[in-house]
């Protein structure tokens, strides 16, 4: 069995619990991450180290796009609102006989 299946999966869906500690990735810290190369009589990285770190990168990456995807929400209601106004405000200029 290798390293990735030996990860946990996130409880409830997908979300995780973050401590007070946590501090979200930057992307010069995804850039300048460097691994430990593995012991002696192995080559390459420690693959628990590198899917350590994948799986920070997918969770920041996660409320990333949590967030865009709440911001499109807002925006799209905001929009709706909008229109829903200038078509009021259209319409009681008509009953009152202007064409601004």
């Amino acid at each position: 069995m290798n390293a990735r299946n030996q990860r946990s999966a996130p409880v409830g869906g997908g979300a995780t619990y973050r401590s007070a500690a946590y501090t979200s990735l930057l992307p010069w810290q995804v850039r300048e991450r460097r691994f430990p190369p593995t012991g002696l009589g192995r080559r390459g990285l420690n693959p628990d180290d590198v899917y350590a770190f994948l799986d920070r990168v997918a969770i920041d990456m996660a409320a990333v796009y949590a967030a865009l995807a709440e911001s499109r929400l807002e925006t799209a209601r905001i929009k709706a609102g909008l229109r829903r106004r200038q078509a009021d405000q259209a319409g009681a200029r008509n009953e009152r006989g202007q064409t601004k």
